[in-house]
């Protein structure tokens, strides 16, 4: 069976033809359909070539392929057209500067800084990717990098490998931080004696998507998953029941949810706080 045919709502050849095709950002793991070749895959990233712009897809196996960016696509079904990413829209204030997606004021003309020893570790690759959508600009500037953590387990392994002193802080934003349980004692266990160096915080969501405000998605709530269930499976299912327009791959639903960030006024407050408070003490003196 193609790919092809695994594509919710496939239009016949004759029906493609006839579709005009819809501009769609070529976001981190949105999955479409190359129509010259029949490979599916998901965004994997956006280059810029001597002769334009390229996307790389990688399908369900790992395998990627790089495609001109740009006509010749289908998502889910339907002709598309595949234009760079947007960046975050900026703010503005009411003094009339500029703002970045985080609410900062937006510094123009200076470039990014030599990243700093300090570093901040995220738990899992749509934490970075919000993280940079939201706070990118700010995090060049101040030459912070932010890097991924498979997992709470790897944290006295990563702590161990980085060695964190004067100078050379770590910063760690865990998902579900809540009292008692495994995540905040493997955090307090990691901090005793070295606060001044190690800094873990969190925030009380089973997952980053609960991070995003349900309005800024277009949703009543986030769905109630019971703990039995895998829960992006869970949401995403719940959510096409109410709008089949919803997909049911985590991949293209985090693809729809990050594409509705704009800055930090569409994510929620226990979000906010740690992050902010994760880049003041990395950066500090």
């Amino acid at each position: 069976m193609s790919a092809q045919s695994n594509i919710p709502g496939d239009l016949p050849s004759h029906a493609r033809r006839r579709t005009a095709a819809v501009d769609i950002e070529a976001v981190t793991e949105l999955v479409v359909e190359d129509v010259e070749t029949g490979f599916c895959g998901a965004v994997v990233r956006v280059e810029k070539t001597p002769g334009g712009y390229t996307v790389t897809l990688a399908d369900r196996h790992g395998k990627h392929r790089v495609f001109p960016l740009g006509p010749g696509f289908l998502f889910e079904g339907r002709a598309a057209t595949l234009v760079r990413p947007r960046p975050a829209a900026p703010a503005a204030s009411k003094s009339g500067r500029d703002r970045t997606a985080s609410g900062s004021v937006a510094v123009h003309g200076l470039r990014a800084k030599v990243a700093r020893a300090g570093r901040i570790y995220v738990e899992g690759k749509h934490d970075a990717e919000l993280v940079e959508r939201v706070w990118g600009d700010d995090l060049r500037i101040e030459g912070v990098v932010v890097e991924m953590l498979g997992g709470v387990d790897e944290l006295h392994e990563i702590a161990a490998e980085f060695q964190p002193g004067p100078g050379r802080k770590l910063g760690v934003l865990l998902d579900h931080l809540v009292p008692n349980s495994k995540e905040t004692r493997t955090a307090d266990r990691l901090q005793r004696g070295r606060e001044d160096f190690i800094l873990v915080l969190g925030h009380p969501y089973v997952d980053i998507w609960q991070a995003v405000k349900p309005a800024s998605v277009g949703i009543a709530a986030w769905p109630v998953v019971p703990k039995r269930e895998e829960w992006k499976d869970g949401v995403c299912e719940r959510l096409h029941r109410k709008d089949p327009s919803w997909p049911l791959d985590p991949r293209r639903a985090w693809a729809r949810i990050l594409g509705t960030v704009n800055s930090y006024k569409d994510l929620e407050p226990a979000l906010l706080g740690p992050v902010e408070a994760l880049i003041d003490f990395v950066t500090a003196p």
